[in-house]
């Protein structure tokens, strides 16, 4: 059940992020420039990019030695998907993969 409600979340982590990405660049066209001024056009969306930036390293911090401690390989997939789409996308993905190794690992869990 978690593991259904992980992979969801990760979807949900791709598609949402990237419909308003999309809708900027239809709006202003491909302007990085834009992008960042718009990120922190006010103290409340520098409030949660900050946060987020944050969180995403704290992610990729705890990301390696999380894989390795479950045998999961490709663990750097994880980095390249905070990377090109962001944590919301990432941290859930991470988790429904971990969730098959921590079962493997501990069977009795699993019930």
């Amino acid at each position: 059940m978690k593991k259904n409600l992980y992979l969801a979340l990760a979807i949900l982590g791709l598609a949402l992020p990237y419909y308003f990405l999309v809708s900027f660049v239809v709006a202003t066209g491909p302007d990085p420039g834009a992008f960042v001024k718009e990120l922190f056009a006010t103290k409340i969306s520098s409030f949660f990019v900050a946060d987020l930036l944050i969180s995403a390293v704290v992610f990729l911090v705890y990301l390696r030695p999380e894989a390795r401690r479950y045998g999961m390989a490709r663990w750097w997939i994880y980095v390249v998907a905070t990377l090109l789409v962001g944590l919301s996308f990432a941290f859930p993905l991470f988790l429904y993969v971990r969730e098959s190794s921590v079962r493997a690992a501990r069977p009795e869990a699993s019930r």
